[in-house]
């Protein structure tokens, strides 16, 4: 069982759309994720423009691999990475913190992460 950045059990993050390098809708990650997945973050228009200003297109649905495309509202795992440019940019998306891995914590500070937390009701 995963944990989230508080060291508790990792929560679901999306399951509509199916999130999660493994789309299983958790922010779990592995060795073979290399992007490592694991910022459960809320899609923004201007993230998501960013995003795909940066060469990762996440608005446009792809059929073929079941990817709906991502609008405003959404919630989707992110590669730690991403997250960190567009926070640098001043763009990051807010995050769930209880379904943001705890791996996140290698790249990013609890106390960052914390200034972008949104509450799950």
């Amino acid at each position: 069982m995963a944990n989230n950045v508080f060291g508790e059990l990792l929560m679901v993050c999306s399951t509509s759309p199916l999130t999660g390098y493994y789309r299983n809708g958790c922010c779990e990650t592995g060795k073979d994720d290399v992007g490592t997945h694991t910022v459960c973050a809320v899609m923004t228009q201007e993230f998501l423009d960013f995003s795909k200003k940066m060469g990762n297109d996440l608005i446009t649905p792809i059929p073929a691999a079941a990817f709906p495309g991502l609008k405003p509202g959404d919630r989707w795992c992110l590669c730690a990475s991403r997250w960190m440019q567009a926070h640098y940019q001043g763009v990051a998306p807010k995050i769930y913190l209880e379904a943001t891995h705890e791996k996140t914590l290698e790249f990013i500070s609890l106390e960052e992460l914390v200034k972008y937390a949104m509450v799950v009701k």
